[in-house]
């Protein structure tokens, strides 16, 4: 399933970077999904003492431990941050990358280009393996921890194993996301607007992520608030998000809201405006003829 990349990934790696240093390294939009109905595979949508910003348990440029840079290592960097690389360049400059330098100072910001890149081209094992490795080095990340928890109850299917894992996985993830995302100090070298964008998309990302972990629960009443939240904070909502607030209205027999959140996202230019033109019309006639819970 492919994901809609978020302001941090078209810039490239060196806003990955930027915000790993900081304790944090995004996804939306993948296409249609298919109409809800099976419950074993519904529609993909990708503790810490909150008092203290999170540990900074990343490598950035200037440990003292890391590997020192050279010319050809420093270039083959810079080449991996072209943001006019298309995913497959992304893939294979990253990967190589990584097998030439692995214990680079670099490697946090590669490791999180590479996670987008495997979420974009729909390899979610490959994601998984080396976001594992990101987490492993910089726990706090929460880019990552957005992106994985997003994804993860997006890309399951009938046929995924151990699915109560998984979403554990992501419940986990996007918990976590959730909670160390408002503790992040700003980057100097970050203006205060970018920085609020990118913390807010990565709230949207971990708040769609949960919200779908309870619809693939079948805890709509759950689900609800998670996805309001997400829609609301994200300043690009992501019209899935949207898709599944009006699936989960339906399911709650709150139609009248169920039609707002389908118009919503089906005033997105893109894959999911049928779908949700679709939605809509459906609310409405289950709005005449049922009668609506209280809120």
């Amino acid at each position: 399933m492919k994901v809609k990349c978020n302001t941090w990934l078209t810039t490239g790696a060196l806003v990955a970077f930027m915000l790993s240093a900081a304790g944090g390294s995004a996804a939306q939009n993948p296409p249609p999904a298919p109409a809800p109905g099976n419950n074993q595979n519904p529609p993909p949508a990708s503790s810490t003492d909150k008092s203290k910003p999170p540990a900074n348990n990343s490598l950035t440029l200037d440990d003292p431990n890391a590997a020192p840079v050279n010319a050809e290592e420093d270039a083959a960097f810079k080449a991996l941050s072209d943001p006019t690389n298309d995913q497959a360049k992304r893939i294979e400059l990253g990967e190589a990358f990584l097998q030439k330098y692995p214990n680079s100072r670099y490697r946090s910001p590669v490791y999180g280009t590479l996670v987008m890149a495997y979420v974009q081209s729909g390899q979610v094992q490959k994601m998984e393996e080396v976001a594992d490795k990101e987490l492993t080095l910089n726990p706090n990340d929460v880019q990552i921890l957005a992106v994985v928890g997003q994804t993860l109850p997006r890309a399951m299917n009938s046929k995924t194993p151990d699915p109560d894992k998984v979403l554990a996985k992501a419940e986990q993830y996007d918990r976590k996301a959730i909670e160390l995302t408002p503790t992040l100090p700003k980057p100097a070298a970050v203006s205060d607007e970018a920085f609020s964008t990118v913390k807010n998309q990565t709230l949207g990302m971990a708040h769609g992520g949960l919200g779908l972990v309870y619809i693939r629960r079948g805890k709509f009443s759950e689900a609800i608030p998670e996805l309001n939240q997400s829609v609301t904070i994200d300043p690009t909502p992501d019209p899935v998000n949207y898709y599944l607030l009006g699936m989960a209205n339906v399911k709650t027999s709150h139609f009248d809201d169920s039609v707002a959140a389908y118009n919503k996202c089906a005033a997105i230019a893109g894959a999911m405006q049928e779908t949700c033109k679709k939605g809509a019309e459906e609310a409405k006639k289950l709005s005449a003829t049922q009668l609506s819970a209280p809120k």
